[in-house]
């Protein structure tokens, strides 16, 4: 089991800390849900924040996280 969690603030009333640190409560609330690995990613100008949780059920290693790859597609 894995868990996402996120807050988007359209109108801009929260501080980018305040923003951070929601998702980083919700995500420690998740921690059941994956106690592995954690991560939180954050765009200040469009005021949003997501939040993982990981559960590593075959591969505990650094390694084991999977990879993100991003390959540019060729336009026409």
């Amino acid at each position: 089991m894995c868990g996402i969690a996120g807050l988007l603030d359209l109108e801009g009333r929260l501080s980018p800390d305040l923003l951070s640190d929601s998702v980083a409560a919700m995500t420690t609330a998740l921690s059941r849900r994956g106690p592995d690995d954690e991560g939180l990613w954050q765009d200040e100008a469009a005021g949003i924040a997501l939040g993982h949780r990981r559960l590593a059920i075959i591969d505990l290693s650094p390694a084991g996280p999977p990879r993100r790859y991003w390959r540019p597609t060729p336009s026409c």
